[in-house]
């Protein structure tokens, strides 16, 4: 059965070459004789293209060996779309030196309505698109959350495009419905036991499209489990650095996000038991840490979390029973800590905070260390160094909105700014 493999995973190589693959500067791999690690990127390497499409048939060829490693050697790799992995697969780079950089942007418009379940689309100007390239689809009624389709170009006719996956909502020309390249760089859908790490993620926001974090990410992983991020840097993404949605026992471990325009890390849709450690999220334009919905049982400790141009960490819809322990969180534009507005059935209740350092938050607007908001109740904020030194509009080290309860303050060492307050109903 694995000498049937092979054979069948050589056979595709050798139609993909057929395909013109070797025009692009990719090169060939035969897996007939190849371990399961896989190299890319330079003369020496199995495969030598620093290209996306290079990684991806890597990626591929393991695939059908149950998994292995692609080792990425030193040197910028240019991402048109998102590097897809699969089931037991480790995507390996050389540290610093291995750079995986996003190609420029390009977006058009639709001619004729993109409808629900379609898999092409009848646009504008497809000059800036190539089979391969990741893009998204949406319109100004479907442009956010779970209502972006993203998808990889299949095939190009004329002005029509065609990719890999239905769209999921009907998007109007005359709504501004618009196709852009903005993707994930690297991605595990659908996936298990998956490793990225060591290296570092360019992702050009200058150039391109925003896209929103339920849908992509500098890293994304969705519907996966047990699987690991670690030692990866994600610089100037648009969109949210690393996300993750549907997920269980995802450990992301001395990462670090920075100059985003969307949030740092971002758990959610359901993630449980995530664990976030030694990371730094920094000067990005949402939250620094972004719980979104029922993000629970997680322990997130050891982080550094500053100026980032909201709050440091938000915690709200259905987020409970949390740990975060020896995180420093300062000089972020808002809240150190905020508990978002929910109702009681959907507050992020029973979290704790033990020995973490809360300081000189509120550089844009007044704040508090820990803001407890909603119908919050079982907050647990133990042993932790609250304070103003000065440097910002951090006023209260605990304030408790006028519906919550239950908020433990001890051990707490707090100073330069009043203690508690409750807010008045």
């Amino acid at each position: 059965m694995n000498k049937l493999r092979l054979i069948l995973a050589a056979t595709i190589l050798i139609i993909m070459s057929n395909n013109n693959l070797q025009s692009q500067g990719i090169g060939l791999v035969d897996v007939r004789y190849a371990e399961r690690i896989i190299t890319v990127g330079g003369t020496n390497a199995d495969i030598p293209g620093f290209t996306s499409t290079a990684i991806q048939l890597a990626v591929d060829a393991l695939k059908t060996r149950g998994g292995g490693t692609v080792k990425l050697n030193a040197g910028t790799f240019d991402i048109t779309g998102p590097v897809r992995l699969a089931d037991n697969i480790t995507l390996n780079g050389s540290g610093k030196s291995t750079i995986l950089k996003k190609c420029n942007g390009f977006r058009t418009s639709y001619i004729v309505d993109a409808d629900w379940g379609m898999m092409k689309a009848v646009v504008k100007n497809v000059s800036g698109f190539r089979t391969g390239m990741g893009i998204q689809l949406y319109d100004d009624s479907h442009k956010s959350g779970w209502d972006v389709t993203t998808a990889i170009i299949t095939d190009i006719k004329d002005n029509v495009i065609y990719f890999d996956n239905r769209t999921v909502n009907d998007y109007i020309a005359a709504l501004n419905g618009v196709v852009s390249n903005g993707c994930s760089i690297v991605e595990a859908v659908g996936a298990e036991n998956v490793k990225i790490s060591n290296l570092v993620v360019e992702g050009n926001k200058a150039t391109n499209d925003y896209i929103n974090g339920c849908r992509g990410g500098g890293i994304y992983i969705h519907k996966s489990k047990n699987c690991t991020v670690e030692n990866v840097q994600v610089n100037e993404f648009n969109g949210d650095s690393f996300s993750w949605q549907i997920t269980e026992n995802i450990t992301v471990r001395a990462c670090e996000a920075s100059n985003g325009d969307g949030l740092g890390f971002h758990p959610g849709t359901g993630s449980d038991r995530s664990t976030v450690e030694n990371c730094i999220s920094h000067h990005n334009k949402g939250d620094g840490l972004f719980l979104c919905w029922r993000v629970q049982n997680g322990v997130f400790r050891n982080n550094t979390i500053y100026s980032n141009q909201d709050n440091g960490i938000s915690i709200g819809h259905k987020d409970t029973d949390n740990i975060f322990e020896n995180n420093k969180v300062y000089e972020n534009a808002n809240h150190g800590v905020l508990f978002r507005n929910e109702n009681e059935q959907n507050a992020g209740h029973r979290n704790t905070f033990i020995n973490n350092t809360i300081e000189n938050n509120g550089t844009v607007r007044e704040s508090s260390g820990f803001y407890v908001g909603g119908v919050t109740h079982d907050i647990t904020i133990k042993n932790n160094i609250i304070r103003s030194t000065g440097k910002g509009n951090q006023k209260t080290a605990i304030t408790v909105g006028k519906n919550s309860t239950n908020v433990t303050n001890t051990g707490n060492t707090i100073s330069g700014l009043k203690e508690i307050e409750f807010e008045k109903k």
